[in-house]
């Protein structure tokens, strides 16, 4: 039976709820039937013109009771909005399934939130990343997302850093710790706000660090990441550097690693790690971020350095596809109980 699921999307008008209606409207069993914006009105089409299956939808307003009248609802609200929308969407519709983009549900530990964005905690929710690597006996991330209808989707460095050095953490190359992150990011993963560092002649012909010396919120999401396949990871230096792209990200991790590790052990860690995947990839050299533009693919590439003391690896992410919407749709397919790579490409747009 060819079943349909009606979906509800807050935050159309940004990037993230944007990038989940081009999706979805590949997607042979989602139908959108609602989207919501905080202060936005009219019609989708005058914000979101390249989303022609969806432009003469009305805008409605951000309301719980809307949201609730869905089978499926996704939040792509600012950190720490989410919550109690999604509270009260459970209070109306316990059967809903909700699918949060904002960080409100990814930390498992209270006091990581409440150290890194200043409020109080909401509860964690299942981690959307269906690659995360466990260790054997545990369940794996398949299975929970496959057991839950509270979706937490991920942070978009969060999963280029994670998808780089969780096969060295899980196969025992690492113990996780003093990894050093630095990352090429498309001006995307800012956000639609207008503020005078994001404008065009800002940004045309510069790089620009942000969120320096280890006050980036996808640290702790990282972090716990890389405990969940194995280590013993507390922090990590972790630099973003916005670069005159619209999206993308370019990862560069370099991880320590115990004596006596070889180049073969690091090519078998990283083959085992993703040889049944569809969505991530080892290659031989390293990626571009362009050869994933439009895909719900990310692409790894890992070398032992020279000198045999640490791995450098490097993945490339479509920020708002495997960073954020792709990841949130197959994370949603397996809640779902429909095939995972339901409505994804592996394919990206080139030139």
């Amino acid at each position: 039976m060819h079943m349909t699921f009606t979906v509800a999307v807050a935050g159309a008008t940004g990037y993230a709820g944007g990038e989940v209606l081009r999706v979805v409207a590949g997607h042979p069993q989602l139908e959108v039937t609602a989207v919501c914006a905080g202060h936005s009105e009219g019609h989708l089409g005058d914000y979101q013109p390249h989303l022609g299956a969806y432009r003469d939808l009305e805008l409605r307003p951000t309301d719980p009771a809307i949201l609730a009248d869905a089978d499926v609802a996704v939040l792509g609200l600012p950190h720490g909005t989410s919550a109690p929308i999604t509270a009260a969407i459970r209070s109306r519709n316990p059967q809903c399934t909700i699918v949060d983009l904002g960080a409100d549900h990814r930390l498992e530990a209270a006091g990581d939130w409440e150290q890194y964005y200043g409020t109080p905690a909401a509860e964690p929710w299942t981690y959307g990343m269906p690659e995360l690597l466990r260790p054997t006996g545990v369940a794996s991330q398949r299975v929970r997302l496959a057991h839950t209808q509270l979706i937490a989707a991920p942070g978009c460095n969060a999963s280029a850093v994670t998808f780089a050095a969780q096969p060295a953490v899980a196969a025992g190359l690492t113990d996780g710790n003093d990894i050093v992150a630095v990352l090429a990011v498309g001006y995307s993963g800012a956000g639609k706000g207008m503020k005078p560092h994001l404008m065009a002649s800002e940004a045309f012909g510069a790089a620009v660090p942000y969120s320096v010396g280890g006050i980036h919120r996808h640290i702790p999401e990282i972090a716990q990441n890389l405990r969940a396949a194995g280590g013993a990871t507390k922090t990590l230096s972790f630099t973003p550097v916005l670069v005159p792209m619209a999206r993308g990200i370019l990862a560069t991790v370099s991880i320590p690693v115990h004596e006596g590790v070889t180049e073969d052990d690091v090519v078998a860690a990283y083959t085992s790690a993703y040889a049944n995947e569809t969505f991530v990839r080892f290659q031989e050299g390293f990626p571009s971020s362009a050869s994933v533009t439009g895909a719900n693919t990310a692409l790894v590439g890992a070398v032992l350095d020279k000198n045999g003391t640490r791995i450098t690896a490097v993945c490339a992410i479509d920020n708002l596809m495997k960073g954020t919407a792709g990841a949130a749709v197959q994370s949603l397919n397996l809640a779902l109980g429909l095939p995972e790579g339901t409505g994804l490409t592996v394919n990206g747009v080139a030139p």
